[in-house]
């Protein structure tokens, strides 16, 4: 007897629809399961087997064939052990076959019959709202992220008898319900604030105007100035994130496999930082099957690469793709696959490997070819898609003492976020967002000059060296520092201060 359960694999961070046939038929004993299943998927044959007899019903023992259609794209996870566990029953009549053909399910099984987490719970259950579907059963634990997802009634389940039951009509199901608003009032404040970091006001404007325009950054200073804990409360003055924004990374996450039990969305904005000694995969993604690397995971958040030239060069390399492209695209012999990577990037050096060089209280202990040696790990290409440099210098004894708390987070984010509406609506049209992101044509449009201002950048342009693209930095810099202060026109104060964050280009980089 033939039985038909539909569930859901994941292909990037997008989820399509599975097949699983359950064919019995007269025979010696065998379990065979087709489709291009991984080796997780093939071993569900053993769970599958020990949960129906451990929830007491009787496994066939006769030839079963599981194929897994569409049967041309590799599956792997192990949420298909429900869906198969479910067709044996049903093509053994235990379960109709009408009722579960209503239902898009998921979830692995534990030998004693429990239903288990599975990754992707989220994109599939998206998928099955696009598909049309009644409801999507998922595992308990994956109920909260699922049931993000509006016009789908989420089925949580916790074993296969409680799956069984319900579609005999013995029992009943209660569809989970996530209050959104809730979880984002829940999830806004933070821990810290800037208002804790003491001097420093010059790096904090800095921060703002990177956070206003979405720009990249770097900071430079000696160990100890700040740069780590100026960069780690940089979530907190971003404007809030947008639903749709929460569910493009909670996308990410949820493949990945990184979404905690209880956590139904990822309602702030992503805050990654790698140890210096990950891999180009580890970064970028990648693997036999491709898995999104940090770049992706901190898509509509921050990427932060503390001590910068520690990195591999070839590591860092890899970057360039993603800040120019917003997307990374991996290429396997088996699959090509693409997965969002728009980020900002923050990064922290120290200006020599002893950290004190031109420090006016410590003497440093390098060479000439030692610093150049260091300091030339960071490419002038990726140098130049870093948009603002600053300098993070010790912070004075009188400033750490000071009574008073410093500007706090929420000020700047009403700032920020004023700078961003403002950009959102220029860009309304387009399919950017922010001043980082803008093109040449953008440029053109909304980041006219005067004379004197175009006089000052051409000779910031003679001396500092820049490059064609340091020069459209310059010009977005400057566009971001005119709407954190509401000035429709560009003015020659925020061409001069734009010009001031751009220190490191090549030109001087080692004077």
């Amino acid at each position: 007897m033939l039985a038909k359960v539909l569930s859901s694999a994941v292909l990037g961070i997008d989820a399509y629809r599975v097949e699983v046939e359950v064919d019995i038929n007269s025979g010696l004993p065998t379990f065979t399961t087709v489709g291009l299943p991984e080796t997780s998927v093939k071993e569900s044959k053993e769970r599958v087997k020990s949960a129906i007899s451990n929830s007491g019903y009787r496994f066939p023992d006769d030839r079963i064939t599981v194929n897994l259609a569409p049967a041309d794209i590799k599956k792997e996870g192990t949420g298909f052990d429900l869906p198969i566990a479910l067709g044996i029953l049903a093509a053994t009549g235990i379960i109709p076959q009408k009722k579960i053909s209503q239902y898009l399910i998921l979830g692995e099984l534990s030998l004693d019959g429990r239903v288990k987490a599975v990754r992707g719970s989220l994109p599939m259950a998206l998928a099955a709202k696009e598909a049309g579907y009644k409801a999507i059963m998922v595992p308990y634990d994956n109920g909260r992220e699922a049931s993000v997802v509006s016009d789908i009634d989420v089925l949580p389940v916790q074993t296969l008898s409680q799956v069984v039951s319900y579609l005999r009509g013995f029992s009943e199901l209660e569809p989970q319900r996530t209050d959104i608003s809730a979880i984002f009032e829940k999830n806004g404040r933070f821990e810290s604030d800037y208002a804790e970091v003491m001097g420093q006001e010059h790096v904090k404007r800095a921060l703002e105007i990177a956070a206003a325009g979405g720009h990249n950054l770097i900071m430079i200073g000696p160990p100890g100035s700040g740069k780590t804990m100026l960069a780690k409360r940089l979530p907190t003055i971003l404007p809030p994130i947008t639903f749709q924004e929460a569910i493009e990374t909670s996308k990410i996450f949820s493949v990945v496999g990184m979404m905690e039990k209880d956590q139904a969305l990822i309602t702030r904005r992503p805050f990654r930082s790698p140890h210096h000694t990950i891999s180009d995969a580890g970064l970028i993604g990648g693997g036999h099957i491709p898995r999104p690397g940090e770049v992706s995971l901190a898509h509509h958040g921050v990427l932060f690469l503390d001590e910068l030239p520690e990195f591999k060069k070839h590591v860092l390399e890899v970057l360039r793709q993603p800040l120019e492209d917003l997307k990374v695209t991996i290429s396997r012999a088996a699959t090509t696959l693409t997965y969002p990577a728009s980020f900002m990037l923050v990064a922290a050096m120290n200006p020599c490997p002893c950290g004190y060089f031109a420090d006016p209280k410590h003497a440093c202990r390098c060479t000439y070819q030692q610093i150049h040696r260091y300091r030339s790990k960071i490419s002038g290409p990726l140098l130049d898609r870093i948009d603002i440099h600053v300098e993070v210098p010790a912070v004075p004894y009188k400033d750490l003492m000071q009574e008073s708390y410093a500007e706090p987070s929420k000020d700047i984010c009403r700032r920020v976020s004023g700078a961003r509406d403002i950009q959102s609506q220029r860009f309304a049209r387009s399919k950017i967002f922010c001043n980082a992101k803008m093109s040449s044509r953008h440029i053109k449009t909304h980041c006219n000059i005067g004379d004197t201002s175009r006089r000052l950048l051409e000779s910031a342009i003679d001396k500092l060296g820049l490059s064609a693209r340091a020069f459209n930095r310059v010009l977005k810099i400057a566009r971001t520092i005119a709407d954190l202060e509401g000035n429709q026109d560009i003015q020659l104060d925020h061409i001069s201060e734009a010009i001031q964050y751009r220190n490191l280009d090549r030109g001087r980089q080692f004077k």
